[in-house]
């Protein structure tokens, strides 16, 4: 309801309703007969006019049956008209009432009025519109002030670091900010300068935003949040405005936080363009560079960011005194994660079957935006099943659904291709098994999920920091072996092992050049990142190293996936039964977990 009185509807009816009253109004008027200069002068002759009004060229009148009536004269009979036909019926006083007047003259003002009033209620409905279609207030006049919204404690619910789960040092470095923004007495005391910056650095979903406003509510003190990408516009020299009335914002209401999220939007290495660098946003990094250092008194202000490319940040806006202060926020660990599950799940009703410890140990690598997505997934499975409670396998169903898509059941499938994908997938579940360096299967299925045909899940003893070389071999033996597998038993391969091609050449290539894990090449690191090429950082940039270590590279890759592919083939080779025996269990049952995995593997 709110929002119809404030849109352009609640207008346009007040104007329908006036027009109507006007119109209701305007019926209660007696009608005027429209009468032409023959009808009257009959009227004259007869003796039905009662009385008559001449104004100029108009004559104006009323006959004996009450009948209003106007009649226009023409030019060449109305200075004539009264001596012709009315003098001697005003002599006589057949005509009761009779008086003349000059044409009146209207000032020009006045004939302008209705013109100005139309004009100004086109105006008024103009702005009306454009004010309802940019989402309120006058976009127009306030082009260059900033997007920034801020957040204050009667907004809503305040989040605290009792909200953020895990991330426990990193919340001991930012406790500093906090007692610094509720007190900054004792640390202007002692000539201490807090950091005028903190840059959040991490992967995406790793929690960086929600610890920036952890620290607002820790603090009490407002806080501005704003996207890097809300700076830059097609104008030149909006940013750099939207940047100026950002700070200013911030010192009406010091001491308070401000937050740019996705920073490397605007704060790219400068000339970093084919044609040079002078363009919008490189404006707005120099104003924000400016504003940063210290020219304007910003006591009380403290610049939070975020990104997950901060090796494309400007040096400058890295340097001390600006951002000084970098904070990792990495994917949490097993006990992190657990916390985190708590968190999401506080509202929600678990069955008594869930172990969040279980569902933390099968979650590793999951951000804590895919621990929030997977609690969320568990809760939809659970309605569809018009369950009360979420019951531990739809959990474990919902962290496969994250990370390998939904189950296609209703998929049309040969028995050929059936046979072909228990094959393959029974290929990596039992070199995975019989080799030392690997994670425990947990799910082994021939159902496709997403692009893949099949699916065989892993999970981890440990959280681990780091692989080793034999771990990283053994790998490449296990994503080989279905494609092993597959020319065994069935005298032929199939395009299914592409992505465990792709996945072992970029292990093989990275244990070669970036680890140093090759002994012919040695603990060198060769070329640059296999991410894309940043223009101006990277373009045109010479390969370092030379062709003969470039064959030398294409020759020690090889060697790996020769030598995990032969090993993957000796494994098979000599457990052929267990092969057989797991992927005819898979052609039966379709899913196999952890445990009937282990029971067939054992009980061959």
């Amino acid at each position: 309801m709110r929002r119809f009185f404030k849109g352009i509807s609640f207008y346009l009816l007040i104007l329908i309703i006036i027009i109507f009253v006007v119109e209701m109004v305007g019926t209660d008027v007696d009608p005027v007969k429209e009468m032409d200069v023959t009808e009257l002068v009959e009227n004259l002759k007869t003796d039905k006019v009662e009385s008559i009004k001449m104004v100029g060229n108009t004559v104006q009148g009323k006959l004996k049956d009450n009948t209003q009536f106007t009649t226009r004269l023409p030019e060449e009979i109305r200075t004539t008209f009264y001596t012709d036909y009315l003098k001697d019926l005003v002599d006589s006083k057949a005509i009761s009432s009779y008086s003349a007047e000059p044409e009146p003259s209207t000032p020009w003002f006045i004939e302008m009025i209705p013109t100005i009033l139309l004009l100004l209620v086109f105006v008024v409905f103009w702005f009306v519109f454009m004010q309802q279609s940019q989402g309120g207030g006058n976009r127009v006049m306030s082009f260059g002030k900033s997007k920034a919204r801020m957040h204050k404690e009667e907004d809503g619910k305040v989040i605290t670091f009792k909200d953020v789960a895990g991330l426990e040092e990193e919340k001991e470095e930012l406790k500093e900010i906090v007692d610094f923004l509720r007190s900054p007495r004792k640390y202007i005391e002692i000539g201490a300068r807090i950091p005028t910056g903190v840059l959040l650095v991490g992967p995406p979903g790793t929690g960086k935003t929600y610890l920036s406003k952890a620290v607002a509510g820790e603090a009490g003190v407002p806080f501005f949040t704003i996207s890097g990408s809300d700076f830059v516009e097609m104008f030149v020299g909006v940013g750099a405005s939207r940047v100026r009335d950002l700070f200013e914002q911030a010192k009406k209401n010091s001491p308070c936080i401000v937050f740019i999220d996705e920073i490397d939007a605007v704060g790219r290495k400068r000339g970093a363009g084919l044609g040079g660098g002078h363009d919008e946003r490189e404006q707005t990094l120099n104003q924000l560079l400016v504003e940063m250092d210290g020219f304007g008194t910003n006591e009380g202000i403290i610049v939070m960011a975020a990104t997950n490319r901060p090796d494309i940040l400007d040096p400058a806006l890295l340097r001390p005194g600006r951002f000084d202060r970098q904070i990792y926020v990495g994917l949490p660990d097993i006990r992190g994660r657990e916390e985190i599950l708590k968190i999401h799940t506080k509202n929600k009703p678990l069955d008594s079957d869930v172990d969040l410890k279980v569902v933390a140990k099968r979650t590793a690598g999951f951000t804590p935006a895919d621990l929030e997505n997977l609690v969320n997934e568990s809760a939809l499975l659970s309605a569809r099943h018009n369950l009360k409670t979420i019951p531990m396998h739809l959990i474990e169903e919902a962290s496969i659904k994250v990370v390998a898509g939904p189950e296609k059941k209703s998929r049309v499938i040969s028995e050929k291709e059936r046979r072909l994908t228990a094959y393959h997938e029974a290929g990596h579940a039992v070199t995975a098994r019989l080799l030392p360096n690997t994670d425990p299967v947990h799910m082994v299925t021939i159902i496709p999920r997403g692009m893949a045909g099949g699916f065989t899940a892993y999970v981890p003893d440990e959280d681990r920091n780091y692989m080793t070389k034999g771990q990283m071999e053994d790998k490449l033996v296990q994503l080989l072996g279905g494609r092993v597998a597959e020319a065994l038993v069935l005298d032929d391969i199939s395009t299914g092992a592409q992505n465990d091609i792709e996945r072992a050449t970029k292990i093989a290539r990275q244990m070669v050049t970036h680890y140093g894990m090759s002994d012919n090449l040695g603990p060198m690191t060769y070329g640059t990142d296999d991410e894309e090429v940043f223009i101006g950082r990277d373009f045109g940039r010479a390969r370092n190293y030379s062709e003969e270590v470039a064959a030398a590279i294409d020759k020690e890759m090889r060697q790996l996936i020769d030598k995990a592919y032969n090993m993957a083939e000796q494994l098979l080779k000599n457990n052929m039964d267990k092969l057989h025996k797991v992927a005819e269990a898979l052609l039966e049952k379709e899913t196999l977990d952890g445990n009937e995995f282990e029971e067939i593997f054992v009980g061959v």
